[in-house]
């Protein structure tokens, strides 16, 4: 009975805040209708006319994140890769390879598996590549992407994943080299302010008061919206390797771990 009225609860709890989220997002005046602030973001993400203010990008979610409150965001990140490198610290010194046959469930399920692999893959870069027009974006997209490599790793083994060449040591390659990209696309602006001499700001997407300096906000006739584009494809690459090293860290068994943090304890 108690088990009843807990997940009795649970529901109507649900279904009461899905109600008042909808109606709010209906009739706007129960929450207050739209402050100041939100209008100021509404109003200027995507305002060609506004060159000081706006993000270039429809999607006002991705301007706020990594335009206007861009800093935020990359100290954001760095705390989740830190967490990624201490998963690396603690599991150093095990080795993920082995030899002889590999372990995975049925061969109905391989089979469906690698059917919608590729499809997960193609969902997760469309996932990337639209989030500045769309919501998503990087973290979402690499979310999305580090389905497969756990999926592949209950499915076949995390043998077959290494065999494929999807190791710890290339997973870390890959994510360093999305934290650099995310890096560098922060750092163009003071490239372009040394090479020109024309004032620029760390992390600036289009221009501001006092700075003409603007990534293309159109390449060709596709809206890239400035420097968004790059982070988000930098970081769907950085978020997917950085989860694809602890989920293969993770699949290591017990006893492995053990027998290797007593070696160090024991100094061999």
């Amino acid at each position: 009975m108690r088990k009843i009225l807990i997940a009795a609860s649970i529901v109507i709890i649900a279904v009461v805040s899905s109600i008042a989220v909808t109606l709010g997002g209906a009739l706007g005046p129960l929450f207050g209708g739209v402050r100041s602030l939100a209008e100021f973001y509404l109003l200027n993400v995507f305002n060609a006319r506004n060159e000081t203010l706006t993000a270039m990008s429809p999607e006002a979610v991705t301007s706020i994140v990594w335009d206007y409150r861009g800093l935020d965001t990359l100290f954001e990140t760095v705390v989740f890769y830190m967490a990624i490198i201490g998963c690396v610290a603690l599991h150093r010194g095990i080795e993920l390879i082995r030899k002889g046959a590999e372990i995975g469930l049925s061969r109905i399920v391989k089979t469906v598996t690698k059917i919608l692999i590729p499809l997960n893959i193609v969902i997760a870069a469309s996932i990337a590549l639209h989030g500045h027009l769309t919501p998503g974006g990087g973290f979402q997209a690499g979310a999305a992407m580090a389905v497969a490599p756990i999926i592949v790793i209950v499915v076949f083994s995390r043998f077959f994943l290494i065999r494929k060449g999807i190791t710890k040591e290339v997973a870390l390659s890959l994510r360093s080299m999305g934290l650099l990209g995310i890096a560098l696309v922060a750092l163009i602006p003071l490239i372009a302010w040394a090479a020109t001499g024309s004032t620029a700001y760390v992390m600036q997407n289009q221009m501001k008061a006092g700075s003409s300096f603007s990534f293309p906000a159109y390449v060709g006739d596709s809206l890239v919206s400035g420097s968004l584009i790059w982070y988000y494809i930098f970081e769907f690459l950085a978020v997917t390797f950085g989860f694809a090293i602890v989920f293969l860290l993770l699949s290591v068994d017990e006893k492995t771990v053990k027998k290797v943090l007593e070696g160090e304890k024991h100094g061999y």
